[in-house]
């Protein structure tokens, strides 16, 4: 069995390795790739040809691996046959191998260096007694990661390790040549990496898997819950006028008329900053569950995956009735006026929340309860009463009276790729293995015992203790989440005790609050599914292009005046067509009817 990997310009060959250097294929890639990747301002792929050729994989092709039936359930993957080589031997380098790994730097208030703490620390240790492999972090801010990211990856010098929510990135810079194939090495060393092929299986290593090509260029981390935003409002405010939980849309847009026409009542002098319901600069992503409900739950999987390429549902059927109703909210006086003003990274929207000002969110399922005493529970407790609290709601119903939540699978995660710049892909594959290990995860987002958590009376799960800012032990995101990259969320030896545990991992938090919010960001599930008909050449370079066409289409549709919005929303959205929305639903649409004919949805 023989693999040519253009990007690395070897021959795989089964049961050994040759490197091949003869002149006509030699110039003949390296003439093509130069002129793609020097012009983007990547190093000259001939000087990372040799560096790679060192680490191409052996053996033999693996076969498809298992997974369990639900996200805290495993099955063992079939180990293939063992790649060995005299620099490589039962997991471990001979010499020293030296590889750089991004990390997201969220800065948080009181938190550690996100590439020098307690935790890096432990994965550094780890690594090099386990594979003799020394690992630098490399920050990268979380906000502004995609923007961040195409510098590294232009200027050469991105880590050897790359993380990101964008996989249109990757998709650009792999036509230029500028992402090494991780399939030969996944394949080849199937056998040393059981930790990562047994937790990521077949789905997420194999989702972005290139039908005609057989190319991956990423693999998809995966996520432990699908959990993505839930609507929260003020509990003190509903009981203080006599009025229940809304459950509809009907009911939520009276619960926020009540909170504006009693500004006086809620708020006493400071009722002029009365803010009933509060979104973002991101309105695709905050009013996502107020999106969804406008979309047809039986939508089919074609027009699912054709208006799939924007993650913020904005050219779904039925994406403009749901901005048509915040148009409405906002004109009414029913939402934060000023909330285009400001982006990433700003407090202010959150520091409204902790004073009390803010009636209702549509957030991250876990918003209101992070960071400890810091959090917004926490901080409005404090700051306004006992008895003031955001729970969790579910009041946007769609057509069926049910609250469909259109979810990614498992497999919509971070991206995790190697760059052309990567002269150690098999010690990359190592790192990815060594951070899968469920001991490992385990360790990273519980911390010591006694530090971090406890366990509960009778074994079950852990109780999460409060770190104060500025201890070692400091997690840096929620379940450190940044450097559990192949892992997003909590995931404990069983189901139960990550239940449990979930509920108990906020310090300062009603761990009750916590179980419900879980539970509503899990009703009527709908997953999206693989669909596998290659790369979509129309999306090239379009992410952040379009992206922030729609982010500014949202916006403005939100805040013009109501005998406006057909108008601005349509031109709007011709713009966003006209500059490569369309292109890329037709060539979906066309690679679909391709791959699948006139096939409409596809199997479970």
């Amino acid at each position: 069995m023989i693999h040519v990997s253009s990007s690395n310009v070897i021959i795989y060959i089964k049961k050994g390795i040759v490197t091949m250097k003869k002149q006509a294929i030699a110039l003949a890639l390296a003439a093509s790739m130069t002129a793609t990747l020097v012009g983007c301002g990547e190093k000259d792929p001939k000087e990372t040809t040799a560096a790679n050729a060192t680490q191409a994989p052996g053996g033999t092709e693996a076969t498809k691996a298992t997974e369990g039936g639900n996200n805290n359930t495993t099955t063992v993957a079939d180990p293939g046959t063992k790649a060995e080589t005299p620099e490589f031997s039962n997991g471990k380098f001979k010499e020293t191998k030296k590889i750089r790994v991004e990390v997201y730097d969220r800065s948080p208030e009181g938190g550690t260096d996100a590439a020098d703490n307690m935790y890096t620390d432990y994965i550094k240790k780890g690594m090099l007694e386990d594979h003799n492999v020394e690992v630098e972090f490399v920050k990268v801010p979380r906000w502004t990661e995609g923007q961040e990211l195409n510098n590294l990856l232009s200027a050469g010098t991105a880590p050897d390790i790359c993380v990101t929510y964008d996989y249109p990135t990757i998709q650009n810079y792999a036509n230029r040549g500028g992402v090494l194939d991780m399939a030969p090495f996944l394949n080849d060393y199937k056998a040393d990496c059981q930790n990562l092929w047994t937790w990521l299986g077949d789905t997420n290593i194999n989702w972005n898997k290139d039908p005609k090509t057989g190319t991956i260029w990423a693999i998809e981390g995966k996520r432990a819950t699908s959990n993505r935003i839930v609507t929260f409002i003020r509990k003190d405010w509903l009981d203080k006028l006599g009025l229940k939980e809304p459950t509809t849309k009907e009911e939520f847009e009276k619960c926020l008329v009540a909170f504006r026409d009693n500004a006086s009542t809620l708020l006493g002098d400071d009722a002029d900053k009365m803010i009933p319901y509060s979104v973002s600069y991101d309105v695709g992503w905050r009013a996502g569950t107020l999106i969804e409900s406008f979309i047809d739950p039986n939508i089919s999987d074609r027009d699912y995956y054709v208006n799939g390429f924007d993650d913020r549902k904005f050219t779904m059927p039925g994406t403009k009735d749901a901005i048509k109703l915040l148009n409405k909210w906002y004109n009414d006086g029913l939402m934060w006026k000023d909330f285009a003003l400001y982006g990433a990274d700003d407090a202010t929207e959150d520091n409204n929340m902790k004073a009390g000002f803010v009636g209702a969110i549509t957030h991250n399922w876990d918003y209101v309860f992070r960071n400890g005493d810091k959090s917004i529970n926490a901080e409005l407790k404090n700051l306004v009463g006992a008895d003031a609290k955001f729970v969790a709601i579910d009041p946007f119903e769609d057509k069926n009276g049910t609250h469909t939540k259109f979810v990614t699978s498992t497999a919509g995660d971070r991206k995790l790729f190697f760059p052309a710049t990567c002269k150690e892909p098999l010690a990359c594959l190592m790192y990815l293995d060594w951070i899968s290990d469920p001991e490992h995860i385990q360790f990273l987002q519980l911390g010591e015992e006694g530090v971090g958590h406890e366990k509960s009376a009778d074994g079950k799960y852990y109780i999460t203790k409060k770190i104060e800012g500025g201890n070692k032990a400091f997690m840096n995101s929620g379940s450190n989440i940044d450097l559990t990259i192949t892992c997003n969320g909590l995931r404990l030896a069983t189901e139960e005790a990550t239940t449990l545990t979930t509920a108990n991992s906020y310090a300062e938090n009603d761990p009750a609050l916590v179980a419900g919010a879980d539970k509503i960001a899990k009703t009527n599930m709908r997953y999206d599914k693989n669909v596998a008909v290659g790369a979509i050449e129309a999306e090239d370079g379009q992410g952040q292009i379009l992206g922030d066409k729609r982010n500014a289409a949202f916006q403005k549709a939100v805040v013009c005046k109501p005998d406006q919005f057909d108008s601005v929303w349509d031109e709007n959205m011709a713009d966003y067509m006209t500059s490569g929305g369309q292109e890329i639903h037709d060539e979906r649409d066309e690679a679909w009817v391709k791959t699948y004919g006139d096939v409409s949805s596809l199997p479970q």
